[in-house]
């Protein structure tokens, strides 16, 4: 079992693959590819088209943990959401990297950039941005800004990106998404949405000529993961979750 599944009311690992060249758009191109994808995962069996040449690939979402898979001009996507295991979640974005150069001529020269997140969303019915600012506190410059009397926060971006090499090619980013608005506020009706916390590895450039997608994404999941379990769980994720329990 998967220690993040407790962690939040959802989870999701995501890859994402940016390529500096668009992607084959053929009907043969895009229907190879999502067939060599279904025969390691025979799950995934509804396809379909969205705009601006976006084809899908995913399984049915009726049980709460689903797979699904991306192809859009310029990036190849796959994500797993509740998966029961973070290895599963892997082999899967394994699998889209392995067959990208074949099936989509996707070259190791051809990457813009490569992304492992890791997602948590929490279900809570109230002020998201006072949620945020409860948990985890603000720049201390601005505490005074927040007690204003009469005033109730409208908005907060909490976001932290740092650089991991002295090159500025491996990079971490940590940001929040609150779903309340100035109209829930005034209203005093606020739906029951979910605030999502995003925790991203990424790479820029092209690969070095002996290495593959996968082996690149596989060290990006191991940092992602070492990152979010020393650095993130335990002053992020729990003051969260503590917070929402006393409300």
């Amino acid at each position: 079992m998967n220690h993040f599944r407790s962690l939040g009311d959802d989870y999701y690992v995501n890859m994402n693959l940016n390529t500096e060249m668009d992607l084959p758009q053929t009907r043969d191109a895009v229907l190879h590819y999502f067939e060599q994808v279904q025969k390691r995962f025979p799950s995934m069996r509804n396809f379909y088209g969205r705009e601006r040449g976006e084809y899908v690939l995913e399984e049915d979402k009726d049980q709460g943990n689903y797979r699904w898979m991306t192809i859009e001009p310029r990036r190849i996507c796959s994500g797993a959401v509740n998966p029961e295991c973070l290895s599963d979640a892997l082999r899967q974005h394994e699998t889209a990297l392995e067959i990208a150069p074949y099936a989509l001529s996707v070259s190791p020269l051809d990457c813009e950039s490569l992304n492992v997140m890791v997602g948590f969303d929490f279900t809570y019915r109230g002020n998201h941005n006072e949620l945020l600012v409860e948990a985890l506190g603000i720049c201390p410059a601005l505490e005074r800004m927040a007690d204003v009397p009469g005033a109730t926060v409208l908005g907060t971006d909490p976001s932290l990106q740092l650089a991991l090499d002295e090159d500025c090619r491996i990079q971490c980013r940590l940001s929040f998404e609150p779903r309340t608005s100035a109209y829930h506020v005034r209203t005093g009706e606020f739906p029951e949405e979910q605030l999502s916390v995003y925790f991203t590895v990424r790479r820029y450039g092209s690969l070095d000529a002996d290495e593959s997608y996968a082996a690149a994404m596989k060290r990006l999941a191991e940092l992602c993961v070492e990152l979010v379990d020393g650095h993130v769980v335990e002053n992020v994720l729990l003051p969260l979750q503590h917070v929402i329990s006393t409300k």
